[in-house]
């Protein structure tokens, strides 16, 4: 296996904590989303077909297909041993041909898809996921187009659409991925460099995401942002949100990714992406409402992200709405992205902004240290501040556990009700949309190992004989992060 992450600093800080991996679990999902990110949540035997599938992965059948049968794909021997994947990107992705072009999963070390599991077949353990975001520089219009993952070896459900983009548009695409490192590889020698695709640093991978054109792509959206061309719709108010002191509190602003009202460990996780799968071939196909009704049982495959959360359930609880703009593969319907939420983070930061942090498993180098360069470079790729500026201090290792600590604790308790009549994302770890953040608050102490920077985590969850996370009690006092003793080598 390729080198990936390995984390000597997190077995160190954690003791019996639970790794980031660890969130990678195999569970059910009762869950159903409607195309173009409408949530309509589907009960009882109506879920009754859906396959098993992580944390990462969320699966339910289409709202208007019929009910998938078992997948009936022979699982490779491999299957459990193997947790990364190579993806081939196309010549030219950042093109109109190249975005309709479908992208390759495939093994790593010469492994095939069958050998390896990386097929998207298999999606619940190693599915992959792309995003593109298009910005016209002229005009400042933006849009948002999906790339389709296929099995290498095989073809498409349905051919994708070669969307129609501006001459000199700037796109930016993202990765995501449900194991635990996806590789990029090139269709040609120069696909790569040509793209500015970036997945890490030398011997040190960004793990589940990856970028191309990132830099340059936000570099652009500042520019029209600066000459009045683009401009970013404003987040929005709620009239639902219990002030809890934090930065939501004034106005009851709507929260964007950067809010530690409702930050992860890593905000700014992972794309928004929905394929359609057939059960019965494993072919992949967009998610366009022409092709939701055109393959009998379609099943549609989301991945788990911290934008997700955002989009999807948060904001309809709250009463917001995430920026959204049209998907020229979808006739134009309105469509949002990770880095349409970047943007809007961005034009509306608050104040105490939650930027990557250097704690985080995805920045961390080979040996499993701080890493500012690679740090900078992830959040470079998604439009954020180094951690040399000074004004996002908020987001150094020992404040982030901090913030989420003394900012996003009170704000769940004080909307607890609120919360609570939210859907959970994945019913099998949490009852409700309330106890799933706070469970995911929990997780993120932990994984960040806040309690190395003398912190207490704040939540108790309290767990059915299933597992599921049904209560939760808090500790709202406040606290203050000190300086870990013995730190890693930080930037």
């Amino acid at each position: 296996m390729r080198n990936g992450r390995r984390s000597a600093w997190r077995r160190r800080l954690q003791g019996s904590g639970t790794a980031y991996v660890a969130r990678q679990l195999v569970v059910p999902v009762v869950l159903g989303l409607a195309i173009g990110g409408v949530l309509a949540f589907q009960a009882g035997s109506s879920n009754s077909g859906l396959i098993q599938v992580p944390l990462g992965l969320l699966v339910s059948p289409s709202p208007s297909a019929s009910i998938p049968v078992p997948m009936t794909t022979t699982q490779p021997r491999t299957l459990t041993a193997n947790s990364d994947c190579d993806i081939i990107v196309p010549a030219d992705p950042l093109s109109a041909r190249g975005l309709a072009t479908p992208y390759q999963l495939t093994g790593t070390d010469g492994m095939t898809p069958a050998e390896s599991g990386c097929q998207m077949s298999n999606a619940v353990k190693l599915g992959a996921f792309v995003q593109a975001t298009i910005l016209d520089p002229a005009t400042g219009a933006l849009s948002v187009y999906d790339p389709l993952v296929i099995t290498q070896g095989t073809k498409p459900a349905v051919k994708p659409l070669v969307p129609r983009i501006p001459a000199n548009a700037v796109v930016t695409i993202d990765f995501g991925f449900n194991g635990r490192d996806l590789f990029q590889v090139g269709a040609t020698p120069t696909t790569l460099a040509d793209a500015g695709c970036v997945n890490g640093l030398a011997g040190s991978v960004f793990g589940q995401v990856s970028f191309c054109n990132g830099i340059n792509f936000f570099n652009a959206v500042k520019r029209d942002e600066r000459e009045r061309l683009l401009k970013v719709p404003s987040p929005g108010t709620s009239g639902k949100i219990i002030p809890s002191g934090g930065d939501m509190g004034t106005g009851q602003v709507c929260p964007v990714t950067r809010n530690f009202e409702v930050a992860g460990q890593d905000p700014g996780g992972n794309v928004t992406t929905e394929y359609l799968l057939n059960p019965l071939t494993g072919q992949t196909a967009q998610d366009t409402t022409s092709n939701a009704g055109n393959i009998p049982g379609a099943t549609l495959l989301l991945t788990r992200s911290d934008n997700t959360l955002l989009d999807l359930f948060i904001d309809p609880i709250l009463g917001c709405t995430p920026f959204q703009v049209p998907d020229p593969g979808n006739s134009g319907v309105p469509t949002s992205s990770e880095a349409l939420d970047e943007i809007v983070a961005g034009a509306y930061q608050p104040k105490i902004a939650a930027l990557m942090p250097e704690n985080d498993e995805r920045v961390l180098n080979g040996d499993g240290e701080f890493d500012a360069a690679k740090t900078d470079l992830y959040r470079e790729e998604l439009g954020q501040a180094p951690i040399s500026n000074q004004d996002n201090k908020t987001s150094d290792p020992e404040m982030y556990c901090q913030n989420i600590v003394d900012i996003q604790t009170p704000f769940l308790a004080a909307n607890q009700k609120l919360l609570a009549t939210g859907q959970s994302p994945v019913m099998a770890v949490a009852n409700n949309l309330f106890t799933y953040m706070a469970n995911e608050l929990n997780m993120s102490f932990t994984s960040l190992a806040c309690q190395h920077f003398r912190l207490t985590n704040p939540v108790t969850v309290i767990r059915n004989r299933a597992g599921v996370a049904v209560s939760v009690t808090f500790n709202t006092s406040v606290q203050t992060a000190t300086a870990a003793v013995a730190a890693p080598g930080a930037g």
